[in-house]
């Protein structure tokens, strides 16, 4: 997955794990650049009575990095509060929930955000409110309008929204993580089984999101909004993280927590921290910030799953498996961004520190018909550019790994043909699977699946 439980120790707290990062310039309001950051993985839309919510004692931040050193130069600081209404019920809601306000939402949270810049903190919003979650049709009868009543405008032009959504990332996790299977190619693999299509393992579950929108004059370091992509200053790098403080008491009747902050978990690309470093080193990872990433650059040079494609799909990837050198490509997709020249019209280059964050050119524009391959399909304001919600990223990184971009920094190297053909559930002619849809407008994630509406995945023997 993209990183839903991708490290030991963050899988034990699932209100501190980011799931999925997005940043792109917002196809309705070009002028400003939306960032999203995902939390919860796997959540059971009816997992009642304790439905979902953000970690009261949890600090969740999205870094914006506009000077190329892998540091936060601007972070929105986001933290949330609980109120129990009735402390003599057992249940979340005890009638429909018709409004923001209503007495019937027993368990509301409150938001409040916070613009950092350099030593200067400065509120954007107190107390706003967030949606409860997707019940059923009974406890939350409107449940679109409980949620768009959330998009809170702070000023500035900057709008806000925290709360339950669909989850937007798609995987036939079943498949992948079966010895990286892939249910379309599958009768080629090591224990061969008849093609089939792939099963979107997350189509039925939820996640919670907390999503910004920002003009783009207000992230980058003199205050304009640039047009030209080559320019050093349209370049963006994005990562989400969450922080807990270091003491913690509990007793019969309470809890607390004191002392400084430190980093528990964080996400820039998808799947770097699930698939590119070892097991050992993930819990390490997750502590660190982007700027320390140099010592896991030799994961990313030869990376484990170049070597596992040739051994689990026999005589597939003859060139991959005599692909002896470190990954340049991997290397600058990932850990400094793509330089221009290399691929027309496009560059997202940080400079040489080596870090994980998504890459932003805010100087290309969103496309009129994007492509789910993003770069790879010619959508330059696609994955790696930034990263969309429907963003086939899976599939993209499968064929990076493969070797299908190495010609970009050695001509002369030819890729097995399987290399750019590789996905577990759409190639990218068409758009995403029917199983997840989106929204047009911010915050781009769609509405949650209610509890009472959801249905399980089919029964395969």
């Amino acid at each position: 997955m993209s990183s839903h439980r991708e490290a030991p120790e963050i899988s034990k707290d699932p209100v501190a794990d980011n799931t999925d990062t997005y940043a792109f310039v917002s196809p309705d309001r070009p002028d400003t650049v939306t960032i999203i950051s995902n939390y919860i993985p796997l959540e059971d839309p009816a997992g009642g009575p304790n439905f979902f919510e953000f970690g009261d004692d949890v600090l969740y931040r999205i870094n914006v990095n506009n000077s190329g050193d892998a540091r936060a130069d601007i972070v929105y600081e986001f933290r949330f509060e609980t109120t129990i209404r009735n402390e003599n019920t057992f249940l979340y809601n005890t009638g429909p929930i018709k409004s923001l306000g209503d007495t019937n939402f027993n368990r509301p949270q409150t938001m409040t955000v916070t613009e950092v810049r350099g030593n200067k903190r400065r509120v954007l919003g107190k107390d706003l409110p967030t949606p409860p979650c997707n019940i059923g049709i009974r406890s939350t009868p409107n449940y679109p309008a409980l949620a768009d009543a959330a998009i809170a405008d702070v000023g500035d032009g900057i709008r806000v929204f925290a709360g339950q959504r669909l989850d937007g990332f798609y995987v036939d996790l079943g498949s992948v993580f079966d010895l990286a299977a892939l249910r379309p190619f599958q009768s080629l693999h090591l224990i061969p089984t008849a093609n089939a299509d792939g099963v979107n393992a997350l189509r039925a579950f939820n996640v919670h999101t907390i999503a910004i929108q920002v003009p783009i004059n207000r992230f980058t370091r003199d205050g304009s909004a640039p047009t030209d992509f080559t320019k050093r200053e349209a370049v963006l790098g994005v990562w989400a993280s969450s922080h807990r403080q270091k003491s913690r008491y509990q007793d019969e009747s309470r809890s607390s927590t004191s002392g400084p902050f430190t980093q528990v978990s964080r996400l820039g690309n998808p799947l770097f921290n699930e698939v590119i470093v070892p097991m050992s080193r993930k819990d390490r990872w997750n502590r660190l910030s982007p700027a320390q990433d140099s010592q896991f650059a030799r994961y990313v040079a030869q990376p484990e799953l170049a070597g596992l494609l040739p051994v689990l799909y026999p005589g597939v990837f003859p060139n991959l498996a005599a692909l002896k050198a470190d990954r340049a490509d991997l290397l600058a997709i990932l850990l400094t961004g793509l330089p221009g020249g290399l691929v027309p019209g496009f560059q997202n280059y940080t400079g040489r520190t080596q870090a994980d964050m998504l890459r932003l050119n805010m100087a290309i524009p969103p496309s009129g018909q994007p492509k789910v391959n993003g770069v790879i399909a010619g959508d330059l304001a696609g994955f790696p550019n930034g990263r969309r919600v429907f963003d086939n990223v899976v599939a993209i990184e499968l064929r990076a790994v493969a070797g299908a971009l190495y010609p970009l920094v050695d001509p002369g190297y030819v890729p097995d043909a399987a290399a750019g053909a590789l996905f577990d559930l759409v190639d990218g002619t068409s758009g995403p699977p029917p199983s997840v849809t989106y929204l047009n407008r911010f915050p781009y994630l769609d509405h949650p699946v209610g509890g009472y509406q959801v249905q399980p995945l089919s029964v395969a023997s």
